[in-house]
C-alpha cells in the first residue's frame, strides 16, 4: 500500500521500525515508531503516517539504524536523531535527541549508512567515518571503544560506496574491490573467515 502524501520523493530508508522518506525540495518525511526520537519530530510519539521535520532543510541522504536515524544534508554535514547510548548520533554525547542535532567534525561528506547501534560516513575525499558502538571492532580505528564523535576507519581510501550492516560495515573501492569490517561470526566478512 502506499505511504500517504508523499510526492516528490528522491530517496527512502527503512530502520528498525521506522521510515524515512526525502524529497526534491529537501525536506525528511519519517513514520513508524519513535519510542527513542528516531522520527526527529521533537517528540516520542509513534507516527503512521509521514510527516516532514518542521524547519530542517537541505538534505540528499537518509539512512536508518535499529532507533536511530541519520540525514546527509547537501552543504556536506550530517545528522542524527533517535537513540545515542552508543554515541551513534556523533554529536559528543550519549543523549537520546528527539530532535536533529549535528554530528561533530564531519564535513565534505557525500554518503551515510547507519547500523545497528553505530553510524558510518563517506567523505569527498575517499575516506571513510565512523561512530557508536564499536564492541565488534565496526568502526574500524583498531580499537573496540565506543566513540562518541566520529573517527576514520583505518587504512581504507578511494572509497566510493559504503554499506552498514547490524554490527559490520562495507566499503567499495574505486578499483573494484570490496572491504569489510566488524562483526564477522557468520562469514558477513566475506574473507573466508568466521570471527571478527
Amino acid at each position: 500500500m502506499q505511504a500517504v502524501g508523499l510526492t516528490g520523493v528522491t530517496t527512502v530508508a527503512a530502520g528498525g521500525a521506522h521510515g524515512l522518506a526525502v524529497t526534491t525540495s529537501g525536506s525528511v518525511w519519517t513514520w513508524g515508531y519513535n519510542g527513542y526520537g528516531e522520527l526527529g519530530s521533537g517528540t516520542t510519539s509513534n507516527r503512521s503516517i509521514p510527516l516532514a521535520i518542521n524547519s530542517f532543510t537541505g538534505v540528499i541522504a537518509a539512512s536508518g539504524g535499529y532507533y536511530h536515524s541519520i540525514v546527509l544534508k547537501g552543504d556536506g554535514t550530517v545528522w542524527g536523531f533517535g537513540y545515542n547510548g552508543y554515541g551513534q548520533l556523533g554529536d559528543g554525547t550519549t543523549t537520546e535527541r528527539n530532535s536533529p542535532v549535528q554530528t561533530v567534525g564531519l564535513t565534505g561528506m557525500t554518503a551515510v549508512s547507519a547500523g545497528q547501534y553505530h553510524s558510518i560516513a563517506l567523505k569527498n575525499d575517499g575516506t571513510v567515518w565512523a561512530w557508536g558502538n564499536n564492541g565488534y571492532g565496526q568502526l574500524g580505528d583498531g580499537t573496540t571503544a565506543d566513540k562518541h564523535s566520529a573517527v576514520q576507519v583505518a587504512g581504507l581510501t578511494n572509497v566510493k560506496a559504503i554499506a552498514a550492516g547490524y554490527d559490520h560495515n562495507l566499503a567499495l573501492r574505486s578499483d573494484g574491490t570490496v572491504w569489510a569490517w566488524g562483526y564477522g561470526s557468520n562469514g558477513m566478512l566475506g574473507d573466508g573467515a568466521t570471527n571478527s
